[in-house]
C-alpha cells in the first residue's frame, strides 16, 4: 500500500475558483496548486479523509453518508455558484474504520448520517480531483477547537495514511475577513504586516525537524507574531493541528506562497 503524505490545503473565499474576480488572476495561483495535488502526492488515494473548518460538533463527528449531497454554506455569490456538483461517494466502511481508531485512542464521538459536504471539501477537491471518483469521509472539528486536542485527533488517525487514505486539513493559514475584505474595498496594494509575521512563523515551525518542539510551539499558536490578527477564531488554522498530529516526525514543505486579498497563505505537505 502506498503511503499518502497529510496535506493542509487553503480552500479559498467560499466558491472562488467558479466565478469572475477583479482581478481575474486573484486566485489563479492557489487554483494551479490545488490541481497540482495529485503529482505533489505522486499516487492516487484510495479515499480521502477529510477536517473542514465549516464543521465543528460538541463531540468529533465522522460522516457515515454514501452518497453526501452539498452543502452550499456561502452567501451573497452569483447563482451558478449554487448550481456547481460534485457528486464523489462517500465511504462507511472508511468510517467504521475511523471509528475504530478513535476509539483505540479514547476519543469520543459519533457517525453523522446526514452530513453533506460543505465547501471547505466541495469546492477545493472540486479543483484538484475534478472527477470526483475517489470517496471522501469528512471529520469535524471539535467546538472547543483545543490544538492540544486536535493533534491528539491526527495521531490517532495515522495508520489511515499507511492505508492509503489522503487525510486533508481545509482551511487557511490566514483567516480574518474583515481585513481581507478592508483590502478588496480599498484596493489596496500592500500585505498585511501581520499576515506575513505570522505565515514566517508558521513556515518556521512546521519545517522545523524537531516533532516534540514543533507540536509544543502549534499548541502555543496564540503566542506567535500576528497570531490573532491572523485568526481572531482559529477555525481555520485548527485543522492543521490535525494534519500534523497525522504525520508524525515528519517535517512539512510549504508547498504554495501566495499573497489573496492583502495577506500571505500558503499550503504544506508531510512526508
Amino acid at each position: 500500500m502506498i503511503k499518502m503524505p497529510p496535506l493542509f490545503i487553503p480552500h479559498g473565499g467560499g466558491p472562488c475558483f467558479f466565478m469572475d474576480w477583479d482581478p481575474p488572476d486573484m486566485w489563479d495561483k492557489m487554483a494551479d496548486y490545488l490541481r497540482g495535488i495529485p503529482v505533489d502526492i505522486k499516487h492516487a488515494p484510495r479515499a480521502i479523509v477529510v477536517i473542514s473548518a465549516h464543521w465543528e460538533e460538541e463531540i468529533v463527528s465522522i460522516q457515515k453518508n454514501p452518497n453526501p449531497t452539498l452543502l452550499y454554506d456561502y452567501y451573497g455569490f452569483p447563482d451558478s455558484t449554487y448550481q456547481i456538483r460534485y457528486p464523489a461517494s462517500g465511504s462507511p466502511g472508511l468510517s467504521e474504520r475511523i471509528s475504530q481508531l478513535l476509539d483505540d485512542n479514547q476519543i469520543e464521538h459519533a457517525f453523522d448520517q446526514n452530513r453533506g459536504f460543505d465547501h471547505g471539501v466541495f469546492i477545493p477537491l472540486k479543483v484538484a480531483f475534478p472527477d470526483a471518483s475517489i470517496p471522501i469521509v469528512q471529520i469535524s472539528l471539535r467546538t472547543d477547537l483545543d490544538p492540544r486536542f486536535h493533534l491528539q485527533l491526527g495521531k490517532a488517525l495515522r495508520p489511515l495514511g499507511d492505508e492509503g487514505v489522503l487525510i486533508l486539513g481545509s482551511g487557511m493559514s490566514f483567516h480574518n475577513l474583515p481585513r481581507m475584505m478592508s483590502y478588496m474595498r480599498s484596493n489596496g496594494v500592500e500585505i498585511d504586516p501581520d499576515s506575513v509575521a505570522f505565515d514566517n512563523w508558521l513556515t518556521d515551525t512546521l519545517t522545523n525537524g524537531d516533532a516534540h518542539n514543533r507540536e509544543q510551539l502549534l499548541v502555543d499558536w496564540a503566542k506567535a507574531p500576528g497570531a490573532r490578527n491572523a485568526h481572531p477564531r482559529e477555525e481555520h488554522l485548527i485543522p492543521l493541528h490535525v494534519v500534523v498530529g497525522a504525520a508524525g516526525p515528519e517535517a512539512g514543505r510549504r508547498m504554495l506562497e501566495d499573497t489573496v486579498l492583502g495577506a500571505a497563505v500558503s499550503a504544506f505537505q508531510f512526508g
